[in-house]
């Protein structure tokens, strides 16, 4: 087992983002290594950083193909927001939310936001997803 690091929502990014997710997604975590999670269905995803950077394994934060479902899901949006910085240019969240996150991109606003909305506005995560 690792370490657990509680983080802010809104600052969540990359594999830390992606594990968030997994959590507020209904994803259960492997007894015997916490960055190994199980989809509802039952099936087994591998979360690391090395998985978020080169597009392998669950990552909802930069891949449409699992973010954008959660976002139909949840019937989340994100709109650009014209006129800030790059980091933040973006807001995102789940139907229901009344706070919205920002972010660099669509899907990682959305992501923000949707954990901040089902687990609350700090997170723990394995300290080793943390960059």
């Amino acid at each position: 087992m690792t370490d657990l690091i509680e983080v802010r929502s809104s600052n969540l990014s990359g594999a830390a983002l992606d594990w968030a997710v997994a959590m507020a997604a209904g994803f259960t975590i492997d007894p015997e290594c916490r960055t190994t999670v199980w989809h509802p269905d039952g099936v087994p995803c591998s979360i690391s950083i090395r998985g978020a950077a080169l597009g392998f394994g669950y990552h909802p934060s930069s891949s449409w193909a699992q973010g954008g479902q959660l976002i139909d899901r949840h019937r989340g949006s994100a709109q650009h927001c014209p006129g800030l910085a790059d980091d933040v240019c973006y807001s995102g969240g789940p139907e229901g939310a009344g706070v919205w996150c920002y972010g660099p991109t669509a899907l990682v606003a959305f992501c923000r936001g949707f954990v901040r909305y089902k687990l609350g506005e700090t997170v723990q995560v394995p300290k080793e997803l943390m960059i």
